[in-house]
């Protein structure tokens, strides 16, 4: 799965109405790489991690915990590709999804449960990128 396929299952597992901390999204996702390859799982989870290290910079979560800034970052990713990038290029495009509490705790979970639909088991899982709060040591430094 490259990024565009990643981004595009985003928007294809988008649900059409309000989603409250994207759990329809998750829960979409989820089915959706379940009936496919372990690959697809695995791969999903690598451009997933990819996308919060790159947003795991000081300038966006300065104020805010380790699990509010992760579950916030989350969200920006749930929130697609166009917005994920505007986050990037501007970093007050972040600063509604803080100060609104808006989360997507949900969509950190998808390859796991994914996983466990395929396999029967848990996976214990490592990704090039760690996706946790203040792990990329290029957006914090000092």
């Amino acid at each position: 799965m490259n990024e565009d396929t990643f981004w595009q299952l985003i928007e294809d597992c988008r649900p059409p109405g309000p989603d409250s901390e994207a759990e329809q999204l998750a829960a979409n996702i989820t089915e959706r790489l379940a009936r496919s390859p372990l690959s697809l799982v695995t791969d999903f989870a690598e451009q997933l991690s990819w996308a919060l290290y790159q947003l795991d910079r000081q300038e966006y979560g300065q104020d805010l915990s380790g699990d509010a800034f992760l579950y916030t970052r989350a969200a920006v990713v749930a929130a697609g590709r166009a917005v994920f990038c505007g986050v990037l290029q501007d970093a007050a495009a972040f600063a509604p999804f803080a100060s609104n509490h808006i989360w997507a705790e949900s969509l950190l979970y998808v390859p796991d449960r994914a996983y466990e639909c395929i396999t029967g088991g848990e996976w214990d899982r490592d990704t090039r990128y760690s996706f946790e709060s203040f792990s990329n040591a290029e957006g914090w430094p000092g």
